[in-house]
């Protein structure tokens, strides 16, 4: 098994969207949300997307992008 080091810079704490849109990798750090409801929750809180666009973003229609949301909200 080969072991890799990787440097840790501004550049692999970000991701990018299609869009150009920067999500920061800190928001998986929450275990109480699966990987889709952070994202979903971040777009929606942090960049103040309408669950059209987040629908639009990641492929899904906005009903399932709003009871995704719903959903992290009452897990929080």
């Amino acid at each position: 098994m080969v072991k890799r080091s990787i440097k840790r810079n501004e550049k692999e704490k970000l991701g990018s969207l299609p869009n150009g849109l920067f999500i920061d990798f800190s928001i998986f750090r929450n275990t109480n949300l699966t990987i889709f409801e952070s994202l979903v929750k971040y777009l929606k809180e942090n960049k103040k997307l309408s669950y059209h666009e987040i629908g639009l973003l990641l492929g899904r229609d906005e009903r399932n992008i709003w009871t995704i949301y719903n959903r992290t909200k009452k897990k929080s």
